[in-house]
């Protein structure tokens, strides 16, 4: 193998340790967040204990779900020092509120006092209900594909009565095992 290959292989196999290294326990035990959800708040300092140890599975949750260049999420975590719950809260809001994700970015950078409680009404798209249940409930839909336990607060028990946490999944097994069929590949939770 030539060195160059080696030289790109070795670096994409540390990739995830660089994101590893720049979330921190110490880091993620000094977060405060300000998003005017207290329960948003508590779910996104846990994220950040989650990248701390997961850095992979959180790098394409935020890319794949929010929509978002896996390598400009990377860079905010190690070259801008951001924190993976307010990556996850700049990417979720910006795709909640039909703007991009670096809409957001900028708009917290250029001026965080106040918090995310306070960016997201300066920000151009203003901030509806809508808009912090759909953050909400893409907390939930992450936590579900990492299979993480969460505390749903009472609106959220409302607004989720059916669906406990892996709740599609437990629908999907219980759709097979109702048709009869739970002997195949067809009764299996995943698509």
């Amino acid at each position: 193998m030539k060195l160059p290959l080696r030289a790109l292989l070795l670096s994409l196999l540390l990739a995830p340790a660089i994101v590893l290294a720049q979330q921190t326990a110490e880091r993620s035990a000094t977060y405060e967040v300000d998003t005017g959800d207290a329960w948003v708040d508590t779910q996104l300092a846990d994220i950040n204990h989650y990248a701390e140890r997961y850095p992979d599975a959180f790098l394409d949750e935020v890319s794949r779900y929010a929509g978002v260049p896996r390598g400009y999420i990377a860079a905010l975590a190690t070259t801008h020092q951001w924190q993976a719950g307010d990556i996850y809260f700049a990417c979720f809001w910006a795709k909640a509120s039909g703007q991009t994700c670096r809409d957001s970015v900028r708009a917290f950078s250029q001026d965080p006092e106040g918090g995310w409680a306070e960016v997201v009404k300066r920000m151009p798209a203003k901030p509806q209900n809508l808009h912090y249940r759909a953050v909400r409930h893409a907390i939930v839909a992450s936590y579900e594909h990492w299979d993480r336990p969460i505390a749903l607060d009472a609106t959220l028990k409302r607004q989720r009565p059916a669906l406990p946490i892996a709740g599609h999944v437990a629908l999907r097994i219980a759709a097979a095992a109702r048709s009869g069929d739970n002997t195949g590949p067809s009764c299996s939770p995943f698509p």
